[in-house]
């Protein structure tokens, strides 16, 4: 597998910085930190998309490119919709916590998007060997990119606000929800019914988990339906978009806050951290 060091910009991969944490889009290419104190050694694993193999395997150097408990490094060239994950090599002591496999392909624990191959396989991930081909990978989202219009938070008081709870998937799943057919169950669908909440007099939607989740968290035959387990906390799931590019979602999601605040409608996430997964798929590298 190649060292981007000799890809096609004829750039050499920098040191990069700590600070911030995630894929950060900079000037000429894209900055990569992530946290891992007890890993020996690290690698970024660069995709063309959620299905393809490794296109480039960057090892990260113990002098150059790690910082106290953070590892970093820039590469040139790269930009938004990157796809990409880590590998981590250390302990593996399951009674200790540790459950470090060279072999899997991590999560950016600060990514902002998350790509989901056709064959994406939970059992994968506890089996031993290479899951390159099945696993969740990131995907590098420039925040910068997207324009907001001046869009800010309403502030309206409590006592003034009435919140409807809903959740993405199911709100306009149904065919009865007058939803276009593929826009049923996600965040534009949920934009064709703001005239519906403006008419219900609601002033805020209060949202169950829209991060991305394991639709295969559950007993076997059934589905995560309700998102809890979220697999990344920055990232919003992809099942709730009518977009398939890369950073689709992402916009998708904007766009549906935009939408909502121009209605004068608030917007309430519900976070879950203490239904999150451990291990595996979401493994801390």
């Amino acid at each position: 597998m190649p060292n981007l060091a000799a890809a096609n910009t004829g750039k050499v991969v920098l040191p990069g910085l700590a600070d911030p944490f995630g894929a950060h889009c900079v000037d000429g290419g894209v900055n990569f930190s992530v946290y891992s104190r007890d890993a020996i050694g690290m690698e970024l694993v660069l995709f063309d998309d959620a299905d393809s193999t490794p296109t480039h395997i960057i090892p990260f150097s113990q002098s150059v490119n790690r910082t106290y408990h953070y590892w970093h490094l820039f590469v040139p060239g790269l930009r938004t919709g990157q796809t990409y994950g880590y590998r981590a090599r250390g302990p593996a002591n399951p009674d200790k916590r540790m459950r470090f496999d060279p072999e899997k392909v991590l999560l950016d624990p600060y990514g902002r998007g998350v790509a989901v191959p056709a064959n994406y396989s939970r059992d994968a991930a506890g089996r031993e060997g290479d899951n390159a081909s099945t696993a969740m990978k990131s995907v590098v989202v420039d925040v910068s990119a997207y324009d907001w219009e001046g869009d800010a938070p309403l502030r309206r008081a409590a006592s003034q606000t009435i919140v409807y709870e809903m959740h993405v998937g199911g709100f306009t799943r149904h065919a009865s929800s007058g939803v276009s057919n593929h826009k049923r169950g996600t965040f534009a669908g949920l934009i064709e019914k703001i005239p519906y909440l403006k008419q219900l007099g609601v002033t805020a939607v209060e949202l169950l988990p829209v991060f991305q989740f394991d639709s295969l968290d559950c007993p076997p035959g059934r589905v995560n339906y309700w998102g809890y387990a979220p697999v990344s906390f920055f990232s919003v799931h992809r099942g709730y978009s009518s977009r398939c590019d890369p950073v689709g979602p992402e916009d998708e999601f904007r766009d549906m806050v935009k939408a909502l605040h121009r209605a004068g409608i608030e917007i309430i996430l519900d976070v879950v951290y203490n239904h999150t997964a451990e291990g595996g798929q979401t493994g801390r590298p």
